[in-house]
């Protein structure tokens, strides 16, 4: 399974957006909320280009959501293919991610939690072992923790806080059974507000 293995809190830091969230990754961003390197404090920023405008946008779906390059841009094929806003259209593909639903179920606390999970056999969909992390889901479906994996402590730590947060209106959980029902396909203003998906689709265009 590709994933992105670099180091975290730079990326955070050169996007100004904890990606992986992560308190390590707060942390340093409170501390220094400039880009890395020598001339952090310096360098220019996003906003003098166009161009470095839209690629940051990118680069924050990319590790937001834990794809790398070439799914992302399966990711925007896709989304052009169907009918809709091409911007809303990738950010639902994302959401429709199997880690992703994982994470927003609260059954782990970071979407690279939910990620492992998933390709750890620690999931099922629909009463099958899924193990592919970026399998789209359909409204319907339902997403239950295995046995084997209910009791690990990272899960109930996460359901937890889960419970205190609250979920989106799109999935519905039981917690006693660890199992979540992906009710409807998440309309845009329940999507993360950080991304401007118009930016990302600008610079696929070109």
């Amino acid at each position: 399974m590709a994933r992105y293995t670099g180091p975290k809190v730079r990326i955070s830091r050169r996007l100004g957006i904890n990606v992986f969230e992560n308190a390590k990754g707060t942390k340093a961003l409170e501390r220094r909320p400039f880009p890395p390197g020598a001339h952090g404090r310096t360098r220019r920023r996003s906003s003098d280009g166009e161009y470095l405008n839209q690629l940051q946008e990118k680069q924050k779906a990319k590790y937001i959501y834990g794809v790398l390059e070439r799914q992302f841009r399966k990711i925007y094929d896709e989304a052009v293919r169907r009918s809709g806003p091409t911007g809303e259209n990738i950010l639902r593909l994302l959401e429709l991610r199997l880690d992703n639903v994982v994470y927003r179920m609260g059954f782990a606390a970071t979407r690279s939690e939910a990620r492992q999970l998933v390709s750890h056999k620690g999931v099922q969909v629909n009463g099958n072992v899924v193990t592919i992390a970026s399998c789209q889901l359909r409204p319907g479906d339902i997403v239950q923790i295995r046995e084997k994996a209910r009791k690990q402590l990272r899960i109930q730590s996460a359901m937890q806080i889960a419970s205190q947060v609250g979920l989106p209106e799109w999935v519905q959980v039981d917690d006693k059974e660890m199992k979540g029902v992906f009710k409807q396909v998440p309309a845009r203003d329940d999507i993360l507000p950080d991304i401007n998906e118009n930016l990302v689709v600008e610079l696929y265009s070109k």
